[in-house]
């Protein structure tokens, strides 16, 4: 493969489709289209007393889009308790193109000069496709979440995509919702028009626990 199209990637998306490589290696892609879509609800999203503490009062720095690049590569490394990544090198060059066309974003989290932990994804009118996510400390990836949460209920968005369920979203109040009502959830939700300042913006740990915590009515 010598490159995803990004047309034919934002295009995939939209019908419900991404892409995945059997391996880190491996040179193609699969599309795939689950039958039951990981949705993380952006109403009620379960936020326990322990992370909002750690979210609120963590000498970790949150950071958008200041290190893209480092945070798929961060993303798509084998770790001790995980042999073999999704991300191959198309994908990691058709999301580093999106992110410099402003539809692909990251949220990092900083100790100091180290990136420790954060997650990229995608958006299409009001939904966010959350992708993957890393940690190199303690909770980072979880501040990320929240952050990540905060800032696109205060924007307005519609709809976080985790893709699939899996335990360590599970805590989030991460559901399963079948194809046929996530394409519907999905067809409302990129006709919205997000206030891209106010998620890019800076944002305090106090700010995004009380905004993740906010019915999403009020959030804007």
């Amino acid at each position: 493969m010598t490159g995803i199209p990004i047309e034919l990637l934002l295009r995939a998306y939209r019908q419900g489709y991404f892409p995945m490589a059997r391996t880190a290696d491996d040179p193609e892609v699969d599309w795939v289209r689950p039958d039951v879509r990981g949705v993380i609800p952006l109403e009620g999203f379960h936020l326990s007393a322990r992370l909002a503490r750690t979210a609120r009062g963590t000498d970790l720095k949150v950071r958008i889009d200041t290190a893209f690049a480092e945070v798929i590569s961060l993303c798509a490394e084998a770790t001790p308790d995980r042999d073999e990544t999704w991300i191959n090198t198309g994908i990691r060059e058709a999301f580093e193109r999106l992110h410099q066309l402003g539809v692909a974003h990251s949220v990092e989290v900083w100790d100091g000069t180290r990136l420790v932990g954060g997650l990229y994804g995608l958006k299409i009118g009001g939904a966010f496709f959350g992708e993957s996510m890393f940690s190199r400390a303690t909770d980072a990836s979880k501040i990320a979440l929240v952050h990540l949460v905060g800032r696109l209920k205060r924007a307005g968005f519609g709809l976080l995509d985790a893709q699939f369920v899996n335990p360590h979203l599970e805590q989030f109040g991460t559901r399963p919702v079948p194809h046929d009502d996530y394409m519907r959830q999905l067809d409302l939700v990129v006709a919205i028009k997000p206030d891209m300042a106010a998620f890019l913006a800076e944002m305090s740990g106090p700010e995004a626990v009380a905004y993740a915590r906010q019915p999403t009515t009020q959030a804007s």
